[in-house]
């Protein structure tokens, strides 16, 4: 077994992924031709191009939903599904360097994107070229496909499956090793209710994130402070708003989260009366399970339901809660649906669905899951068995597909936070297993 990568894949790597890194690709207004914004659009122009320097022949969608790039010879096609979007920077007082720089720190590279999705993308680019560099033959064509609305509702892949035909066979970069065979069921919902007069209350940031802040803008200040030092919550002041501080992380590890929305909800209930802070800070307070509202939902194979009340918006007009729900693979959506919208109408709350995506499952004893799994170990010596994720990945989105890497076992999670990480060491480790599992994959 051969090590295909040298420090000058990995150097090159990481100038690729710094110029990727620099295009603040998260969801803005639409424009003629940019979908989701045109830093979005930008970012994807420009990785075409960065392929394209590297012998790949691209495409873009004309409508700016999506585009891919590919390389070698044969009539099926391996698919590497990427996405180029990311989720806002944040708060970004908590960056210690800038978001948008992928910059070197302590052997590590920080910056937006380099854990979600961008990294491991440009590490699978840099495996192939390691293999063509080293005199590989392809026996499949390798297409690259650039999502750029992975972060929000996915309408790229829509698109995508439209106009283009699917893949024999793929991968998704945007998970952990040593490789996802089934991923939880996403369901994404808004509640909406009546606004107040009284005060309004703005928190999170996208739907996938748990909410590092939660802002009150009203006039009891003195009142709420007081419930937030009571219950012993982390706020400071900021022109005359009270910000409350939680921790975010990914909806998918709600409860190793702190949701900033629900503790400052806990303390408006006792200020103010309002349906939705009941629901907020009374009913669901730290619970990221769902117990509070659905019951306890989990199975073995994939354990417990997770419950993110992501984002709320409460001012004169109306309320507006976005929840992301991750759901176990062994149940139907329907029992999840059916409960919330009963108990959001005992709080006088209504029931939108916003997006589902249904669970993933590709077998444990499939060429495309052995051979990843051999790949990985062989490189590893890491004897873990598949896995099945929370998380939501392209791989769901066609048939034989599955996740990736690049996390390993003990890989700090910092995707969707500040200071957003990747060692270097495991970039280099990540572009040695891809190597190797795209050699044995797709080589003659």
């Amino acid at each position: 077994m051969k090590d295909f990568i040298t420090d000058s894949h990995q150097e090159q790597a990481i100038k690729a992924l710094q110029r990727v890194v620099s295009k603040p690709s998260f969801l803005q207004d639409a424009v003629d031709g940019a979908p989701f914004g045109q830093d979005i659009l930008d970012c994807l122009k420009d990785t075409l191009e960065l392929f394209k320097e590297e012998g790949y022949a691209t495409f873009i969608d004309p409508d700016g939903y999506y585009g891919y790039a590919e390389i070698g010879e044969g009539s099926e096609i391996f698919g590497i599904l990427c996405h180029l979007d990311v989720v806002p920077q944040g708060d970004e007082t908590l960056w210690n360097t800038p978001a948008f720089e992928a910059t070197i720190v302590d052997n590590a590279l920080v910056g937006r994107g380099v854990q979600d999705d961008k990294g491991p993308t440009i590490a699978a680019l840099f495996a192939v070229k390691a293999l063509l560099e080293n005199g590989v033959a392809l026996n499949k064509k390798i297409r690259f496909i650039f999502g750029t609305d992975e972060e929000n509702l996915w309408r790229c892949m829509d698109q995508y499956h439209k106009k283009e035909q699917g893949v024999a066979m793929g991968i998704a970069p945007d998970a952990n090793f040593p490789v996802i065979y089934a991923e939880k069921g996403l369901l994404q919902v808004f509640l909406t209710g009546k606004g107040s007069n009284d005060f309004t209350f703005t928190g999170g940031s996208a739907l996938n994130v748990v909410a590092d802040t939660a802002v009150y803008s009203g006039s009891k200040v003195a009142e709420v402070t007081a419930e937030l030092d009571k219950l012993g919550f982390n706020y400071l002041m900021k022109d005359g708003d009270v910000h409350v501080k939680g921790k975010s992380i990914h909806s998918k590890d709600a409860p190793d989260g702190i949701n900033a929305n629900t503790r400052l909800a806990q303390a408006l209930v006792s200020v103010y009366n309002h349906t939705a802070l009941d629901f907020l800070g009374k009913l669901i307070k730290e619970d990221a399970k769902g117990i509070s509202v659905l019951g306890e939902i989990k199975d073995e194979a994939s354990g417990n339901l997770t419950f993110n009340a992501a984002t709320v918006e409460i001012n004169e007009n109306e309320t507006k809660i976005g929840i992301d729900i991750r759901i176990p693979v062994t149940f139907e959506k329907e029992i999840v649906t059916t409960k919330l919208a009963e108990v959001a109408k005992e709080y006088e709350l209504t029931y939108h669905e916003h997006d589902f995506l249904a669970s993933l499952y590709v077998p444990v004893d499939s060429e495309l899951v052995t051979t990843l799994l051999g790949a990985y170990r062989d490189k590893t010596g890491d004897m873990r068995p598949p896995q099945i994720s929370g998380g939501a990945t392209f791989a769901r989105t066609m048939d034989n597909c599955v996740a990736f890497g690049a996390m390993f076992e003990n890989t700090k999670d910092t995707m969707h936070q500040p200071n957003e990480t990747w060692q270097l060491d495991e970039m280099r480790q990540t572009m040695e297993i891809y190597a190797e599992a795209i050699y044995r994959l797709c080589a003659n």
